[in-house]
């Protein structure tokens, strides 16, 4: 399972652009936390705590404990608003998960032993279709990262998400086809490579 991001928040007793932008003015993010038919939280976030957990990778799949006048509310980015020319985070909205809440969340997906391909041994390309899958699981059973182990697969094999592992209880998004997470492409010839490979006249 992912690990869990606990950040300190502060409560905002204003909403609208004025007041957020006021709260950026004071140095802080402005975000929400919605949902569990429960009325919307507004709230401010310590851009540092929140810049290193959104930087580390990931942030989107990770349930984030916001601590907000001694109550813990368990949530899950749903949107994070970024400045177009900084990058600095400009707002993030928050959703309340309970216990048994299922979500929709993207898993990046890593490949494994590489070394023990024999079509990559032999020159081939690992052609990544998907760097994330779209799972529905458990809120509080996310995983960190999708294994695909490409041991054993030659050039133009094809790996589907029915040979990678999935957590129990997690299902993927798109139900209706055994959808391809990567290729092995045959090596690929640099231009120069094959006119010099090709014969003069």
């Amino acid at each position: 399972m992912a690990d869990i991001i606990t950040l300190e928040a502060q409560a905002r007793d204003r909403v609208g652009k004025g007041a957020a932008r006021a709260t950026r003015r004071a140095g802080l993010v402005p975000a929400v936390i919605y949902g569990d038919k429960k009325e919307p939280v507004t709230i401010s976030l310590d851009p540092k705590p929140l810049s290193r957990a959104f930087q580390r990778g990931g942030f989107m799949a990770h349930l984030v404990d916001l601590k907000l006048d001694g109550a813990t509310h368990r949530t899950l980015p749903r949107d994070v608003q970024l400045h177009p020319v900084t990058d600095e985070i400009l707002h993030v909205d928050f959703v309340r998960v309970g216990a048994g809440t299922r979500t929709h969340v993207n898993v990046t997906v890593v490949f494994e032993n590489q070394d023990k391909s024999p079509g990559l041994k032999r020159g081939g390309v690992l052609n990544i279709v998907r760097h994330e899958v779209e799972l529905i699981c458990a809120a509080d059973a996310i995983p960190e990262r999708l294994v695909v182990d490409v041991s054993g697969y030659e050039i133009g094999d094809s790996i589907h998400i029915s040979a990678v592992t999935l957590p129990a209880g997690a299902t993927p998004a798109i139900a209706d086809r055994d959808f391809t997470v990567a290729t092995i492409a045959p090596p690929t010839v640099r231009g120069e490579e094959a006119a010099a490979a090709t014969p003069a006249g």
